[in-house]
């Protein structure tokens, strides 16, 4: 009799992963506030987290096979009720964002407390789970208004989140006042776009829209939605030109914080964006498909070179690699207009591989602001000798940046590469190579100021913590070992591709 009633516990618990995986976060939010203790809020985040993370890999081992999990919030069926599907290509979002956040939290512990005054810690955790539970709830829910809240969720989190390097540069209020606003106008496009769905088709939930509007692509209310709905994820997505919040909210946030919302929020993003595109408008909605190629590809280009530029130019480590940030999401945008299985395989590969390559970058940076107390070049220079183990994890980072074979980076250039010439683009496909050329520049001007300047000597330099410098060097050993070891992150992305692809016919 026992064995039975832990058997059903256990499905119970299996059968309710979909909820459990926006629901852990949340619930340890308010926790740390109702405990009001700095002792505890860190370990309450990170077994929140490492439990998230767990969730997320036993969902993307259940639709890895191209199988779709429907949960029903409150046994309401939908359209009625509000759903959350996993399928192969938000599963792997999900996994990469609670994988981010689970490496990123040990190396917060001790970047937090050098650069967030203690009064603060409490609340400080409670936004990032907040945050967390945001970018999980936009990810996972099947529901259009959802997407709009969970994305508010996260949004006003991470205002306050960058706002909190106001202790280290004052900028740090102003580029989070920025992000506001900007975020604001984003979101209200977002929720216009979606208030015109809801007039064109009378619900809310995803498969329910795409079916409705499936033989009514002339029908201007919906080109309009989609329009509103573009814009409205582009700004969050920071598209070039609407990425001007990103580079200062990066530059002057928390080093931790730049870290996971450098590999996260913009990935969830695009995320959303390809779920709109190609879950809800269907590929063969023209105005979708003039969208792509008149719009998103030739600013998907342009971002390529021109933040490239700009990065080149920088004197700020952080502020370089936020520009780079502009440009990698050109590469994603890129592949996502190639309206093809192999460029969209390359466009979700991309979001990982970048997402765990910037987590690298960022944090080893935050090992520099807390060793030498600055990311500017004049602070770093000679550092590469003094602290070998962080800058060895710069270069690995780096060298994933540019797309050096034998990291991630490579791969999902290559496939990008390849998508491009499987549509007889081979000027595309130039393209993406003389890009990453100018990737070499600006990350070599970084090895050159680590190794082949002088060390400051009156400068004290500290040494940095393992708890730093275990998760930089995960992230930095995962470059590697997703760019030797493909099968994973291709099988997932092509899986992902491939159910995007199908539309609607394979909501139901």
């Amino acid at each position: 009799m026992s064995t039975e009633t832990v058997h059903h516990t256990a499905l119970t618990l299996a059968d309710h992963l979909p909820a459990l995986q926006v629901l852990v976060t949340f619930v340890a939010a308010p926790l740390i506030v109702l405990l009001g203790s700095r002792r505890l809020a860190w370990p309450i985040t990170f077994i929140a987290s490492a439990v998230s993370l767990v969730i997320a890999a036993l969902l993307l081992s259940q639709v890895l096979d191209g199988s779709v999990i429907s949960y029903h919030m409150g046994g309401w069926a939908p359209p009625l009720g509000i759903e959350y599907r996993v399928d192969a290509a938000n599963a792997f979002v999900l996994v990469l964002v609670t994988a981010i956040s689970t490496v990123v939290l040990p190396f917060a512990r001790v970047s937090v407390e050098s650069e967030v005054p203690k009064r603060h810690h409490v609340l400080f955790y409670t936004s990032f789970l907040l945050c967390l539970t945001g970018l999980l709830g936009v990810t996972i829910t099947g529901d259009a208004f959802n997407v709009f809240v969970f994305l508010e969720i996260s949004s006003l989190s991470t205002y306050v989140l960058i706002a909190q390097g106001a202790e280290r540069d004052k900028r740090a209020l102003t580029a989070s006042y920025d992000y506001l606003i900007m975020g604001t106008i984003g979101a209200t496009f977002f929720v216009i776009g979606l208030g015109f769905l809801y007039m064109a088709t009378g619900t809310l939930n995803m498969a329910d829209i795409a079916e409705r509007i499936a033989d009514q692509g002339s029908n201007r209310t919906i080109r309009a939605a989609f329009a509103f709905i573009v814009v409205g994820i582009a700004l969050k997505v920071a598209m070039y030109p609407l990425h001007r919040w990103l580079p200062n909210a990066y530059t002057f946030a928390p080093s931790a914080i730049t870290a996971f919302l450098a590999a996260t929020a913009t990935k969830v993003a695009v995320y959303v964006l390809l779920r709109f595109m190609f879950s809800i408008f269907q590929p063969a909605f023209l105005f979708e498909v003039n969208t792509l190629e008149f719009i998103i590809l030739p600013f998907a280009l342009v971002a390529m070179f021109a933040a490239s530029f700009i990065a080149i130019f920088q004197s700020d480590f952080k502020r370089m690699l936020a520009y780079s940030s502009v440009a990698q999401i050109g590469y994603i945008l890129l592949g996502i207009a190639f309206l093809t299985e192999t460029g969209l395989t390359a466009a979700i590969v991309h979001l990982f591989n970048h997402g765990i390559t910037k987590a690298a970058l960022f944090m080893a940076v935050g090992a520099y602001v807390f060793a030498a107390r600055g990311s500017f070049y004049d602070d770093i220079q000679g550092l590469g000798r003094r602290l070998p183990w962080t800058s060895g994890a710069v270069v690995i980072g780096g060298l994933s940046l540019i797309g050096v074979p034998g990291t991630a980076g490579f791969v999902s250039k290559w496939v990008l590469v390849q998508g491009a010439l499987d549509k007889g683009w081979w000027p595309v496909a130039m393209l993406i190579v003389a890009s990453s050329l100018l990737a070499v520049i600006y990350v070599w001007r970084v090895i050159e100021v680590l190794y082949m300047r002088p060390v400051l000597t009156d400068r004290e330099i500290r040494s940095v913590p393992a708890m730093m410098l275990v998760p930089i060097w995960i992230a930095a050993l995962s470059c590697i070992w997703f760019g030797l070891n493909t099968d994973m992150t291709l099988n997932a992305a092509q899986a992902a591709a491939r159910g995007l692809l199908a539309g609607t016919t394979g909501m139901h």
